[in-house]
């Protein structure tokens, strides 16, 4: 008679140490009941079950965390979490450059003598782009031009202002002071190259800074210029058109926020840009080797065998092989036998919005200059009284996405599928416009309505939709898109929309808060200590990163928090209004907050609508009362 075998009545959902161990406390009663009975604490057998119970404990703990990590919405460690977004197709975006528009200085020795002096603009150079100055009281944050100023001429497009700066004390003009306005970016500008010799498919390059916010541009040795995409499948890329009067006259007024225009182009040399953990950028370019053109060797009817003549089955002489698609310029051109010139820009982020008049120290510049019978000393005059100062502050930098913000974005990015149909496709592409075409900071989208002829109310028009946009200024606070961010906008959509929508770009509106609270704070507690705290509690949650358009707020989970705050014995009072005058920088919009206020809600408005406090320093007041 052989042996029989028992099989044992295992389980596998133990997920801690108490459950591993009574579970194998039970196992031993029950399979070894005469090997092991001794079950008190101090039983050396008992060493061994709690061993073990603790290594379980340990896996299942390194198991479940690993699965965790695994997914989006549980992942804690940002690696993670930008390698998930990026398995989904989003890519998470670096800083971005903030913009700014400068006013040049520069004076020049006359020209002439009594009431024929001029300016004498045998001294007046041209000063290169690429110039870099710098705000010593605000960071030393860092700025270069991107075009270059030629004090020569003047144009109603490219103006030179002149005005008398010195006279002598015959009333002469001893000299004259020159002014033109140019556009800066923050960051600090690097150029690197990159040499390739056979073609290498997928080949990538590191570029070693962190933080860089963008490729300005990819150039090789012979001429030909490399463009950006999303994907290197994408055949068509976004390029940016400076915004200069000479595009559109009107759209350049709004060139300090809002830059460049978007245009699309069709291209094979084409490139993506991957940011790492660490920051660093990767350059990944595309695996065409081949010269040969795409539709001979990408299988269609006419190259595999369909399009026969009839009864001619010798004709069947091409196959189609899958790896074909390598060896052409369907995912973009591998660079092969050049070298590559890479211009990009480091730094940014929200840091470089600085105020007005802060700009105002040159770090480098070049002039160009015929010096030929010019005098020594006065062209040293002229380049030394070159000065600079931004009149408006500079607008557009934000900072790299936070490890929330990459977990929300590629969720709605994954969810729209490279196609705008839902509300949420619309608003996730708008967010993914590049930060160089204009700054979004909150976007809201509703059916568009139009008039009933026959009743003559409204009914929805289920052919357009209405996108309500706001952005940042300087000092994150909300405020209006400008007009060249819209038709940026407008433009990138269409790339995504179908094509019976119609896209109406609208500002949404700003209702700014004002907070006043009293407090009791516990026996033994600073009053001035506890009211401080609350303060910053309070302007922590109405911070705007954390509210969206027609969002209402919770006073009932406002009191809780306050309450929450150590010292604070109770909350007594607490009233919120409207702040609506214009000449204090509010939006100038009036919102009834007592009148939309309801069982401790404040509700929103119909219109979309967002509330901010502007000014957290002053429109959240609060004292300390006593009973």
């Amino acid at each position: 008679m052989g042996l029989q075998t028992v099989k044992k009545d295992l389980r596998y959902l133990n997920k801690d140490f108490s459950q591993f161990r009574t579970k194998l406390i039970d196992y031993s009663k029950t399979y070894f009941p005469d090997t092991f009975n001794d079950f008190n604490e101090s039983s050396p057998g008992m060493i061994f079950i709690e061993m073990a119970a603790y290594v379980g404990d340990v896996l299942s703990y390194y198991i479940d965390n690993q699965l965790r990590e695994s997914l989006l919405t549980e992942a804690q460690e940002r690696s993670n979490v930008m390698s998930i977004a990026k398995g989904l197709g989003y890519r998470v975006k670096p800083s971005v450059a903030a913009t700014v528009e400068l006013d040049v200085f520069i004076l020049l020795p006359p020209f002439g003598s009594g009431a024929n002096v001029v300016p004498d603009f045998k001294y007046a150079p041209t000063v290169d782009a690429g110039m870099t100055v710098s705000a010593p009281n605000s960071g030393n944050q860092s700025f270069f031009t991107t075009a270059p100023l030629d004090f020569r001429f003047s144009s109603s497009f490219d103006p030179t202002n002149i005005s008398v700066y010195k006279i002598d004390a015959n009333g002469n003009p001893e000299s004259f002071l020159l002014q033109k306005s140019v556009f800066a970016k923050s960051g600090i500008e690097k150029i690197r190259s990159f040499g390739f010799e056979s073609p290498k498919k997928f080949d990538k390059i590191l570029l070693p800074e962190p933080n860089v916010i963008e490729v300005l541009s990819v150039n090789d040795s012979d001429g030909n210029k490399w463009y950006e995409v999303d994907y290197l499948a994408q055949e068509t890329a976004f390029v940016d058109v400076q915004n200069t009067a000479l595009q559109d006259e009107e759209l350049s007024q709004f060139n300090e926020q809002t830059p460049y225009l978007l245009k699309l182009r069709r291209t094979s040399r084409r490139f993506v840009t991957n940011t790492r953990e660490n920051m660093s950028t990767e350059v990944l370019f595309g695996a065409g080797n081949s010269g040969q053109a795409d539709e001979l060797i990408i299988p269609n009817p006419d190259n595999v065998g369909l399009a026969l003549p009839y009864g001619n089955i010798a004709q069947i002489d091409n196959a189609w092989d899958p790896s074909n698609t390598m060896f052409t310029r369907a995912y973009g051109q591998a660079p092969a036998n050049t070298n590559l010139s890479i211009k990009y820009l480091t730094g940014g982020g929200v840091g470089a919005n600085v105020r007005a008049g802060s700009i105002t120290e040159i770090t480098s510049v070049n002039f160009s200059l015929d010096t030929d019978g010019l005098v020594a000393s006065a062209i040293s005059f002229v380049e030394g009284s070159i000065a600079v100062n931004n009149p408006k502050p500079a607008a557009g930098g934000k900072s790299a996405e936070t490890r929330e913000e990459i977990r929300q974005n590629a969720m709605a990015f994954f969810a729209a599928q490279n196609r705008a149909v839902t509300r949420e496709d619309y608003i996730s592409r708008i967010y993914a416009m590049p930060g160089r075409f204009g700054n979004v900071a909150k976007a809201y989208l509703v059916q568009d309505e139009q008039e009933n002829p026959k009743t003559g109310g409204s009914i929805s028009n289920p052919l357009a939709i209405n996108c309500y946009i706001l952005s940042y200024n300087s000092a994150k606070q909300l405020t209006p898109a400008n007009i060249v961010t819209k038709e940026n906008i407008r433009n990138y959509l269409s790339s995504f929309r179908l094509l019976t929508d119609a896209v109406n770009i609208k500002d949404g509106f700003i209702i700014n808060l004002g907070i006043d609270f009293s407090i009791v704070p516990l026996p033994g507690y600073q009053g001035k200590e506890i009211l401080t705290r609350c303060i910053l509690k309070l302007t922590e949650m109405f911070s705007i990163d954390r509210w969206q358009f027609n969002e209402p707020i919770f006073l009932g989970n406002v009191a809780t928090e306050l309450d929450r705050i150590e010292g604070v014995q109770t909350v007594i009072d607490f009233n919120m209004h409207c702040k609506y005058d214009k000449g204090s920088g509010y939006s100038g919009n009036f919102y009834d907050v007592a009148s939309a206020t309801k069982n401790k809600i404040v509700y929103p408005s119909q219109d979309p609508a967002i509330f901010e406090i502007k000014f957290p320093s002053k429109d959240i007041r609060g004292k300390v009362v006593g009973y």
